[in-house]
């Protein structure tokens, strides 16, 4: 028994619910550089690519259903006799429908941030240049996301509850993101016990005391029968 879980989820979690990740050879990624929408830089020089990048992102994750793989974490979150964090870098809010709570690392397709004042609000379906913030009504709105080269959000309460594990298992990531790749080593340095669940080894799976591959929809839920004690449903 684990006095408490805590779990870091990537787009592989996602995946099978056709939210696409950064390798995907025909993904809504494939279609834009990760530089021309997904830094300050490039907010600023082409707000309008960027916000049509992020429409679109947020009209594909508003239409998508959690899988099985996202269920299970709520179950286990709901049923589990101890504390269980779930720590995402993904911005959609599958989580959330599946009815966990999550702490949302790299922000929010759902909402919207003023670059002026920092209010956030729910963000419209269709975000364009010169979004009015509605608090302070600057044309400053962006979407609500951790670009490269900004700092994610929640990292001290993040660190309190690595520094707290006695369980990290990572799922669905690809150890190539920083400050979430290095959460296995913050884990380890406490001595708790470190799994990895992924489709396929990641560049830090050495890093884990155990690894699991396989597609998420069938690994995560088999996992959390066992930390459960249930047999398979």
């Amino acid at each position: 028994m684990h006095n408490k879980i805590v779990i870091l989820t990537g787009a592989g979690i996602s995946a099978e619910s056709g939210l696409g990740t950064f390798r995907d050879e025909n993904g809504l990624w494939s279609k834009y550089k990760i530089e021309d929408v997904a830094t300050p830089k490039a907010f600023k020089n082409n707000p309008q690519r960027v916000h049509q990048f992020y429409n679109e992102r947020r009209k594909q994750a508003r239409e998508s259903l959690p899988n099985s793989g996202h269920h299970a974490l709520a179950r286990l979150q709901a049923n589990y006799a101890d504390e269980v964090i779930i720590v995402t870098q993904n911005v959609d809010s599958l989580h959330e429908k599946s009815g966990a709570t999550v702490i949302h690392m790299h922000g929010e397709l759902d909402n919207a941030l003023c670059s002026s004042c920092g209010f956030r609000w729910k963000a419209p379906l269709e975000m364009f240049p010169e979004e009015f913030c509605p608090k302070c009504t600057s044309p400053t709105g962006r979407p609500d996301i951790v670009w490269f080269g900004e700092v994610p959000y929640k990292m001290d309460s993040i660190s309190k509850h690595l520094l707290e594990a006695s369980l990290f298992v990572a799922i669905g990531t690809s150890g190539e993101v920083y400050p979430a790749a290095g959460f296995v080593q913050e884990a380890k340095l406490v001595g708790a016990y470190t799994i990895e669940i992924n489709l396929e080894p990641s560049s830090i799976a050495s890093n884990f005391a155990e690894t699991r591959f396989g597609p998420a929809t069938k690994i995560v839920p088999a996992w959390v029968n066992e930390i459960l004690g249930k047999s398979p449903s």
